[in-house]
């Protein structure tokens, strides 16, 4: 049966119209997004197709064009409308951070990475450039690896940090094998950047680890 013809008031558009889109689950979201079925299921079904297919919405978002294409009724046009979800998604959280005070939005700055980070299948290395009054300059992808390993080269970070004039930086990397917990060559990282960084008066405020859903940050357990 199609949406339309279902009862207006448990149609997933109508639902969010009239009660936000929080009272919406996964697939009625993804309903919402890709507005019409395929022969024999409604969107609501191709919704639920793909929350099934990929196991989490994380894995939606990371997956490549191909493999999106995989199920019936997904395609290029489909997934271009996501990319471009996600990317308006990320810039309206960049604009909270450069209009705020990053640490006065502890959130914010976490929505954020997992928006930047989270859904990479490779090792990222990530930096936020700050002003005096903790305010967003800039963000930056600096270094990428493979599934499990990233160099990461702390002169590189601080000429970055010196081209954007910044007076502190947050830095964060991904894990994609899904746990949080940061490694000993994390927390070596980490007290190179420090050192490095302070030469030339920047301080090094967080490094967040970013797995899926989960975020570990270096200040919060007094790492930093």
């Amino acid at each position: 049966m199609a949406i339309t013809d279902w009862p207006e008031d448990q149609r997933p558009r109508e639902r969010l119209i009239n009660h936000g889109a929080q009272a919406l689950s996964d697939a009625e979201l993804l309903a919402v997004f890709l507005r019409v079925g395929v022969s024999g299921k409604s969107a609501v079904d191709l919704g639920r197709d793909m929350v099934t297919h990929f196991g989490s919405l994380n894995r939606l978002f990371a997956a490549t064009l191909a493999e999106f294409s995989v199920l019936n009724g997904l395609g290029p046009a489909k997934f271009a409308q996501l990319q471009a979800v996600l990317e308006l998604a990320r810039r309206a959280l960049a604009e909270d951070l450069q209009n705020g005070t990053a640490l006065n939005s502890p959130q914010a700055v976490r929505h954020y990475l997992q928006l930047l980070l989270a859904n990479k299948s490779y090792e990222s290395f990530a930096a936020l450039f700050l002003d005096v009054k903790n305010r967003l300059i800039a963000a930056e992808e600096l270094f990428r690896g493979t599934l499990t390993h990233t160099s990461v080269y702390p002169r590189e970070v601080v000429k970055a940090a010196l081209a954007h004039n910044a007076a502190s930086i947050i830095v964060a990397h991904n894990h994609p094998s899904g746990t949080s917990e940061p490694s000993a060559a994390d927390h070596a990282l980490t007290q190179a950047l420090k050192q490095a960084l302070a030469l030339v008066d920047v301080r090094v405020l967080d490094h967040f680890v970013v797995a899926g859903k989960h975020i570990h940050s270096f200040a919060e357990h007094g790492q930093i």
